[in-house]
This record gives C-alpha cells, sequence and structure tokens, in this order.
C-alpha cells in the first residue's frame, strides 16, 4: 500500500469515530489531502473515500456535514466518472428526504459538483453524463412532489444550470456552452449540447406549471429559470413557450387572480432581459396588452409592467419604436404616482429657501411608516423605465429634453431615497446621452446654439441647481450623493455652466465636509465633487468663497482617516494650480491664505506614520504648492526644500518627490533651488540606474527640468556625476528613455558645455550606435538632431562640424569596403536627417555639404548605399544650399531615376520632390513637363510630385494648381493600379492647397467622371482625413453624404 493510500485508509477509520471531533480533525485533513495536485487515489480507496462522505453527509453533527459537502468539489477531480456519478445519485436522492437538513445539504452538494466539473474542452464526458442525470431527476422531482420546499431546492439548483453567474464560472465554460445552444451560444458548441438540449422540452413542460404555485417562493425560482432557458432552447420552444405566457394572459377586465397575472408579467420580463432579441417578433402583441395591465389599480402589477418595460427597451429598442410614445406617457404618468402624500404643501417652502432640513426629515418619517404604501416601487419602476428609454432612444434627445427633462427635475423633490436615486440615475443617463461626441465627424454643438440638446441643457441649469439646493443639506447622505452625483456629470457636460450658482453649490459642499455625524462617504464624495467642479469652473467663481471653502478643507487635511486626508490633499492641489495658474498674472492675492496651507501641507509632510497614499498626495501638493507659490512662502521655502530632499532619499517616497522636484524646477518663478542641487543631483543620478522604469523616467524629466531652470547654477562635478550614467540609457531597448536622456544632453550642451565636454566621446558612441537602429521612433530623432545641433551650435563647438558629418556617415562608407551587412532604410533617413540638422545649424557649411553629396551621387564609384544615403540628405540639405548645387542637382537626380537600383531610384525620386518644395519656380514646372516627356518613369516622377506637393507651402502652390489638376486628371486612367494610387494621393495634397475651390469639383468629377477616375477620386477622400484637426473637417463633412451616396 503506498503511503497516500496509507494516510487516507487512516483519515477513513477516524471518521467512524464517536468522538464528533475526531470526525471533524479527520475530514478536515481529507479536504487538504484532496486540495493536492500530487494525491492519486487507487480504485478501492475511491470507493471507500465516495462510501465515507456520503456517510458524513447523514452526520449528526451540522460542522462534519459542512465539511464533508465541501470535500465533494476537489473529490470530482480525483475520482472516475462513475464514482462521481453515484455521487450525484445519492445526492440527488437526498434531495427527496424529508429531513430538511439533509435536502439542504444535498442541495449544496450539487451546487459544488457543478462548480467543479472538468470543462468539455478536456474531452470528458463527465459533465455531460452528471447534467443528464441531475436534470432528468430533478425536473421528476418538480413535477411528482408535493413538498414545497423540495421543489424550491430543485428549481435553485435548475435555475444555477441555466445561469452565467459569475459565481459558477466552470459551469459557464461547460453546462451553459451547451444549454444556450447553437443559435445563441457566442462560443462554439461543445459536446454536452446533444445530451443537455434533449432535456429542455422537458425543462420547460416542468416549469411552466410551476407559474401556477400557491408559493410565491416557487414562483419566483421558476421565472427564473424559464428566462435563462428562453436564452438557450430552441426557435421553436422558444415560441412555445412565448404563446404560453402570452395565452395565459387575459383581458385587464378579465377575471383573473392579480398574483397569477403579477407571474406571468414577471416571467415576460424575465424572458426579456435573459433573452430579449428573441421577443421582438412577439413585442406587438404583448406590448398593448401589458400597457392595459399598467391601468389596473394594483401597484404591484404596474411595478411588474414597467420593469417588463424597462427590459423591452433595453433589449429590442428598435422594435419597441412603435410603442415609445405611450411608454413615454405611461412613465411620465406613473413617476409621479403618490397617492399618499401632496407635495404641492411644500412649494411656499421652496420658496423660502430653508436651510432646516429637520422637516423633510419628519416627513419622511411620517409616510414611510405605511407598510401597505407600495406606490414608491411603481415610481422607482417608472424611473427606470424612463432611463432604460432615454439610453436606448439617442435619436430622440431632443423631445426628451422637453418632455421628461423638465418631469425628471420636478421629482427630485421624491421623498422616498430609493426612488429619488433613480430618479437621478435617469437624469444622468439623460446628461450622458448629451455629452458632445469626439472626432473629426461628430456634429458640434454649441451650447448656445438653439434647438441644439446643449441648448436646452443650459436652459435647465438653474432649474436642477434650485431643485437640489434643499437636497444639498438633507439628513440623508445617499439624497447628498446622488445630488453630487449629478452635479459633476452636470459640470463635465457643460462645463462652466455652474459658475453663477457657485454660492449654492459652496454651501452645500461646506455642509457636508462639516458633517461628522455619518460615515465618512459624505465628506469623500464632497471633496471629489469639489476637485471635479475646480477643473470645469472657471477660476473666477472661486475667488469669493476661498475664505468659507479653505477651512473645512484644511480640517479635512488634518482629519485622522487616511482616505479623507489623501482626497483632501488633492482638492488643494487642484485648488492651487486652478486659482494660481502658472504663466499667468494673479488675478487673486495668495497673501491671506499661503500660510495657512503651507501649514497644513507640511504638517502632513513632517509625519512618518502616515499611510502611504498621504504621504504621496502631500508630497505631491507640496510640489504644485512651490511650484505655483513658492515666491510667496517666504522664509518656509527653505525648510520646505529640505523636506523634499529628504524624501527623495526615502525608498517609498523617491518616485513621487521626483515628480513634485520636476513641478518646482520648472516653475516659471525661478525658485533658488541652491540648498538642495548639490544633494539632489547625485541622489537623482543613482536614479538612473534603478531598474524602475517609471522612476528613471521621472529622473530624466526633472534632470532637464533642473537643467533648463539653474543652467550655470549647477555644480560641475554632480553634473559629471550625472552625466556618466547616460551613455547605458542610449539603448534601442527602451526607446523612451532613451528619447529623454537625449533631450537632457541637448539641454545640459546648452547650459555647460565645459561638464559635456569630458563625457563626449561615451555618449556620442552610443547615440551613433542607437542611429543605426532601424526601430528608432520619430521622437527619439528629434531628440537626435536637436543634441547634435546643440554639440555643433556652441561658441565654440564641443564637436566640430566636419568630425561630426564624418561620424554620422561612417557606417555607410565603410560598409562599401569592408563588405559587412547592409543597413536598414530606415538607417539612412535617419542619418540624413541628422545631417540636414547640423547643415541648418552650420548654413556656411551647407554648400560644401551638398557640393560633396553631389559628388558622392555622381560617382560611379559609389556604392549603393552611398548614393542612397547621399540622396536622401540632398532632398534635406539642398533646401538649405543655395541656388548653385540645385542647378547641378537635376541632371543628376534625372539620371539616377534611371539607376538599375530601385532603392537608388526611389531615394533620387523622394530627394527630387524635397527640394523642387525649396524651389518651386525652378523645378516645378520642370517635374511637370518630365512627367509629360517621360511616361515609363511616370511612376517615379509622380511620387516626386506628391513629396513637393506635401512639403511646398500651400501659398506658393496656387499659381500651379491648375496645370498640376488637369496633369492629375489626365493620369487617373492609368493602367497600372500603383499609377493611379499615387495620383490620388497627390489629388489629395493638392486639394488641402484651396478646400472651398477643389471640393465642389470632386463632386463634378464623381459625378461625370469615367470609373477609374471616380475609383481614384474616392482613394483620394483617405489622404483628406487626418488625425488632426484640419480647416478641410467642416467642409469635408458637408461632402462625405454626396460621395458616400455616388
Amino acid at each position: 500500500m503506498s503511503t497516500a493510500a496509507f494516510h487516507i485508509s487512516s483519515l477513513l477509520e477516524k471518521m467512524t469515530s464517536s468522538d464528533k471531533d475526531f470526525r471533524f480533525m479527520a475530514t478536515s485533513d481529507l479536504m487538504s489531502e484532496l486540495q493536492k495536485d500530487s494525491i492519486q487515489l487507487d480504485e478501492d480507496s475511491e470507493r471507500k473515500v465516495v462510501k465515507m462522505l456520503l456517510r458524513l453527509l447523514e452526520d449528526k453533527n451540522g460542522e462534519v456535514q459542512n465539511l464533508a459537502v465541501k470535500c465533494l468539489g476537489p473529490l470530482v477531480g480525483k475520482v472516475k466518472e462513475y464514482q462521481v456519478e453515484a455521487i450525484v445519485d445519492t445526492l440527488c436522492a437526498n434531495m427527496r428526504s424529508d429531513k430538511e437538513q439533509l435536502r439542504d445539504i444535498a442541495g449544496i452538494g450539487l451546487k459544488t459538483i457543478l462548480s467543479e466539473l472538468p470543462p468539455a474542452a478536456t474531452g470528458s464526458g463527465l459533465a455531460s453524463s452528471v447534467c443528464r442525470k441531475i436534470t432528468g431527476q430533478l425536473t421528476s422531482a418538480i413535477a411528482q412532489q408535493e413538498d414545497v420546499a423540495v421543489q424550491l431546492e430543485a428549481l435553485d439548483i435548475l435555475s444555477d444550470m441555466l445561469s452565467s453567474s459569475p459565481a459558477m464560472e466552470n459551469l459557464t465554460v461547460t453546462i451553459l456552452q451547451a444549454l444556450r445552444g447553437v443559435a445563441a451560444c457566442p462560443r462554439p458548441c461543445s459536446q454536452l449540447g446533444a445530451p443537455l438540449g434533449a432535456f429542455h422540452a422537458s425543462l420547460l413542460h416542468c416549469l411552466l406549471p410551476q407559474l401556477s404555485s400557491p408559493r410565491l417562493a416557487v414562483r419566483k425560482r421558476a421565472v427564473g429559470a424559464l428566462g435563462h432557458l428562453a436564452a438557450a432552447c430552441s426557435t421553436d420552444l422558444f415560441v412555445e413557450l412565448a404563446d404560453h405566457l402570452l395565452d395565459r394572459l387575459p383581458g385587464p377586465r378579465a377575471p383573473a387572480s392579480p398574483a397569477a397575472i403579477r407571474t406571468l408579467i414577471q416571467c415576460l420580463g424575465s424572458v426579456g432581459r435573459q433573452a430579449g432579441h428573441r421577443l421582438g417578433n412577439h413585442l406587438d402583441r404583448l406590448v398593448p396588452i401589458v400597457e392595459e395591465f399598467c391601468n389596473v389599480d394594483d401597484d404591484e402589477l404596474r411595478e411588474s409592467c414597467l420593469q417588463a418595460f424597462e427590459a423591452f427597451l433595453r433589449k429590442c429598442p428598435k422594435e419597441m419604436s412603435l410603442h415609445v410614445p405611450n411608454i413615454t406617457s405611461l412613465c411620465l404618468q406613473y413617476m409621479k404616482h403618490d397617492p399618499n402624500y401632496n407635495y404641492d404643501s411644500d412649494g411656499e417652502e421652496e420658496q423660502m429657501e430653508t436651510e432646516d432640513s429637520e422637516l423633510s426629515e419628519q416627513e419622511s418619517e411620517e409616510y414611510s411608516d405605511d407598510d401597505d404604501d407600495m406606490s414608491w416601487k411603481v415610481r422607482r419602476a417608472a424611473a427606470k423605465c424612463m432611463a432604460a428609454l432615454i439610453g436606448s432612444r439617442p435619436d430622440l434627445l431632443l423631445d426628451f429634453h422637453r418632455t421628461l427633462a423638465p418631469a425628471l427635475i420636478r421629482r427630485f423633490q421624491e421623498r422616498e431615497e430609493n426612488v429619488k436615486a433613480d430618479v437621478f440615475g435617469a437624469y444622468i443617463v439623460l446628461l450622458r446621452q448629451t455629452q458632445p461626441l469626439k472626432g473629426w465627424l461628430a456634429a458640434v454643438e454649441e451650447p448656445t446654439q438653439a434647438g441644439s440638446s446643449l441648448h436646452m441643457l443650459r436652459g435647465q441649469v438653474p432649474l436642477v441647481v434650485k431643485a437640489l439646493q434643499r437636497q444639498l443639506k438633507d439628513r440623508s447622505v445617499r439624497a447628498r450623493q446622488g445630488c453630487f452625483s449629478l452635479l459633476a456629470e452636470l459640470a463635465g457636460v457643460l462645463p462652466g455652466s455652474l459658475a453663477e450658482h457657485m454660492p449654492v453649490l459652496v454651501s452645500g459642499i461646506v455642509f457636508s465636509l462639516a458633517d461628522r455625524s455619518n460615515s465618512s462617504t459624505i465628506r469623500m464624495d464632497a471633496l471629489a465633487f469639489l476637485q471635479g467642479l475646480l477643473g470645469t469652473e472657471p477660476a473666477e467663481a472661486f475667488h469669493l468663497h476661498l475664505p468659507t471653502l479653505l477651512p473645512p478643507v484644511m480640517a479635512c487635511v488634518a482629519d485622522p482617516f487616511y482616505k479623507i486626508a489623501a482626497e483632501a490633499l488633492l482638492v488643494l492641489q487642484e485648488l492651487v494650480r486652478a486659482l494660481w495658474p502658472l504663466g499667468q498674472p494673479r488675478a487673486l492675492d495668495p497673501e491671506p491664505y499661503v500660510g495657512e496651507m503651507s501649514a497644513a501641507t507640511l504638517a502632513r509632510l513632517r509625519a512618518t506614520d502616515l499611510d502611504q497614499e498621504v504621504k504621496e498626495r502631500a508630497i505631491s501638493c507640496t510640489g504644485h504648492l512651490v511650484g505655483h507659490l513658492g515666491d510667496r512662502l517666504g522664509d518656509d521655502l527653505q525648510p520646505t526644500l529640505l523636506l523634499l530632499l529628504d524624501r527623495l532619499r526615502n525608498e517609498i517616497t523617491r518616485l513621487p518627490t521626483v515628480k513634485a522636484l520636476t513641478l518646482v524646477a520648472a516653475s516659471p518663478l525661478q525658485l533658488n533651488l541652491q540648498p538642495i542641487l548639490a544633494e539632489a543631483l547625485p541622489v537623482l543620478a543613482s536614479f538612473l540606474r534603478k531598474n524602475q522604469r517609471a522612476l528613471r523616467l521621472a529622473t530624466l524629466a526633472a534632470l532637464d527640468a533642473l537643467a533648463q531652470s539653474q543652467g550655470l547654477s549647477l555644480p560641475p562635478p554632480a553634473i559629471r556625476a550625472v552625466l556618466a550614467e547616460l551613455p547605458a540609457l542610449l539603448s534601442e531597448s527602451d526607446m523612451h528613455v532613451a528619447q529623454l536622456a537625449v533631450d537632457f544632453l541637448a539641454t545640459v550642451t546648452q547650459a555647460q558645455p565645459a561638464s559635456l565636454a569630458e563625457v563626449s566621446g561615451p555618449v556620442l558612441a552610443e547615440l551613433l550606435r542607437l542611429l543605426r537602429s532601424p526601430l528608432l521612433p520619430a521622437g527619439v530623432l528629434a531628440a537626435a538632431e536637436g543634441f547634435l545641433q546643440a554639440l555643433v551650435g556652441t561658441h565654440p563647438p564641443c564637436v566640430d562640424y566636419t568630425e561630426l558629418i564624418s561620424l554620422l556617415t561612417a557606417p555607410v562608407y565603410e560598409q562599401d569596403t569592408d563588405g559587412g551587412p547592409g543597413l536598414h532604410k530606415q538607417v539612412f533617413h535617419s542619418l540624413a536627417r541628422c545631417m540636414a540638422a547640423l547643415a541648418a545649424t552650420c548654413p556656411q557649411e551647407a554648400a560644401g555639404t551638398a557640393g560633396r553629396l553631389v559628388c558622392d551621387a555622381r560617382s560611379p564609384h559609389s556604392s549603393t548605399g552611398v548614393k542612397v544615403l547621399a540622396f536622401l540628405a540632398l532632398a534635406e540639405v539642398g533646401q538649405v544650399a543655395g541656388p548653385g548645387p540645385q542647378r547641378e542637382l537635376k541632371a543628376v537626380l534625372l539620371e539616377a531615376l534611371g539607376s538599375p537600383s530601385e532603392d537608388v531610384r526611389a531615394a533620387a525620386s523622394y530627394a527630387l520632390g524635397r527640394v523642387g518644395a525649396g524651389n518651386l519656380p525652378d523645378f516645378l514646372p520642370f517635374l511637370l513637363g518630365q512627367i509629360e516627356k517621360e511616361p515609363r518613369r511616370q511612376y517615379l516622377l509622380l511620387h516626386s510630385l506628391r513629396e513637393a506637393l506635401g512639403a511646398a507651402q500651400p501659398d506658393s502652390l496656387k499659381p500651379y494648381v491648375e496645370d498640376i489638376w488637369a496633369l492629375l486628371f489626365q493620369r487617373c486612367e492609368a493602367a497600372e493600379e500603383g499609377t493611379r494610387g499615387v495620383v490620388a494621393e497627390c489629388l489629395g495634397k493638392l486639394v488641402l492647397v484651396n478646400p472651398p475651390f477643389f471640393l465642389p469639383r470632386f463632386r463634378k468629377q464623381l459625378a461625370a467622371g469615367r470609373p477609374h477616375t471616380r475609383s481614384t477620386v474616392i482613394t483620394a477622400v483617405k489622404f483628406l482625413i487626418s488625425d488632426q484637426p484640419h480647416p478641410i473637417d467642416a467642409l469635408l463633412k458637408s461632402h462625405v453624404a454626396i460621395k458616400g451616396g455616388c
């Protein structure tokens, strides 16, 4: 006998002990063994374990029973299939027991086994056989058993099998796949589909009679199970289910049990929620019946009807289109259905704008004692249905603003908290639907445009604020939270709309911040709302209210609860940023407030026993305070900087401190940071060696900001220590880090060229290696250009111009001599851009550089790589080299267009267009003439024209647009598709020169042009659309429909 089998055997022996503690401990040990992946049971051990656990399910001790049923889960994966089936048979038999406790344990056991079944994708047929057994026996139990408790437990298990709840994740992958069937299941149907699909009919016929059960609990479970079954069954069974429910619904005047009608409508709503897409064909027959039942004097029935409408609207918005007016009327009618309360009596009190909220509390208590009042459920269902209506029909937004919005605003006075929350939720849905879309094709609506939804919403703002004025000081925390959520959404949709109502809002915020009688949630919500308000409303709106707002915010900063303190520090940071923005005149004198803000922030910054979030927020807030108001801190500035230096040395707080120092260094206040520079720079240099990428990025940004602001004040030894760490960062393994490192190098080169001279060799070597990377992004290339320009632009230059050009081009020229592997095409473009940047910095050298490049391009001894680099560099350098080399270039470039090398031809074509863009009067007529004369080189010459159109200034092109337009349309019928594609791109760039003039002509070509011409014009539209906003966007939108129609 193996060790595991012997151990299991000893545990089984202990489970037979008369001592319940022995049995409990042995079962617990067995649970631990079964959870081990390495455990292997032989056939005899399997049989004994299964037998013992089934015996313990009937143990007299409840704790042993509970532990035994938990063991069934891991046991499923350890025993053979026939043992699992034996367990299922026993549990199903126990489900019919007279003992309630045994039935409960059996139900839990079945659910546990279902959750642990292996997925069908593993090839196991266990799930199929188990589900067949469970379904067959449970449907029989539901149909034949008279005991309601057995029916309830069986319905629960069937509902779990048919549902896709998160608690049954494994079941979702196995059983749910099969039960939903091929038509309804988004995943491939598993091998369980055939055996379980056969039970759908028996399930349906078993569940339908339970809708007439006298027990409410049975009816509810049957409704849930039928809803899940509707999503999985075949079309024929679904039609049978829908017809059954509709046929059983009597007319509103026919005698029928209210409970039966409610159950049928609730079942229809459940089917709509789970399988609404399948119910669409039955809605024309169903909706009028449900509408009539809304008029029956039964609040529970009305609630069920409105809940069904909500499900239909969410799942079948298109099919519900014809019924929207009637449902809207029903929602408006029943959202104010409150027969036990007269809201008009509060009108005078609302006008008085009293701050006494005790009256509203007394009113709620007075009317909430009536347990028979079910009208609040009707109002809640109407509000939810209205939210579904608004969310599903954005095309009716203007109508909703006219009809639903005023009704919702009036219902803000709702006395029942649950209903009020849903009324707020419906209005928030309306706000989100009104939110303008982003993107160039979005319809741009101005809030002042009459008739627009934003204009209508702006007119509602005073009514909303007035309706919420009393709610903001309500005793109910939930009501105030709803107010803050709604107002935050409103401020996001219409920024600046709440500025004139700031007195009301500030009063409500202060009331909640001072409220310590309830949980801290309301204060956090008030702080979050204030933070959002500071970002959407103009700063001037807060000036008069700052003396009122600041004390409670400061009190929250000092609050002992870390979440409130962290949120308050964030608000204080936003307050400083919004009221005293950088680079703008200060409209508000900070002197009365800066001392209090500084004291509160420094108190949090000095404390060492704080939560991590509070520490980080305090450091960030200090950075904003020093960066925005450092010139007003006076004697507190140096202690604050020293505190930041101390936090910089702390491993836990170093990252937020680096970001805070970046803010301080980048401040236009030009603060004196000498007290900390000598010590901070070596610490920052050490961060560049850390593996934490975010820390390296933040450190490089901070160093760049310090170099820009402090310049010559930086200690040279400390700068050299930082520069020594940079070569390792110039690697293609992390291009973002490399870009920031090169940016910092460029800044240091301009600020302290002497410091760079000592380390320029290693740095330059790594940079040149980086430029040879084919993965070089545009941002790193631009940073490298700036650094190289700084190297030759200093006086005296750190590196000689000629030497630097030689270093850049060495890989290409050395490749010619040693026969090494070829460089990637992107490398030639990168090197050419760098050469052009150097030539632009030293214009006196540009002509000589261009001359040498022309010689290299013309020389028959030059390799392909040298010629490609020469042409690409000439494309950039030629524009600043003067007219002499440009005249010579024409012949060289035309000759190169006939080169046997495709790379040389492409580079020459590119250079011809780029050089021509800098001298249009000379090159453009020449280029157009060559296109006419040289049909064999037409493709390359069109590429040159494309480059010229893209690089030239639009105004300089206007004298030539007609000639170019005529030439391009002559070639729209070219036989080669590639040529037509280049023509389309040229047309797109040409239209951008004068959109109002050319877009109408595009229309004519679409209507009258030949097929290839129309195809080319349509392709050209693609090149009119850019990621960034462009003046053509507004014109293009008016033509898109016409082009699409053609």
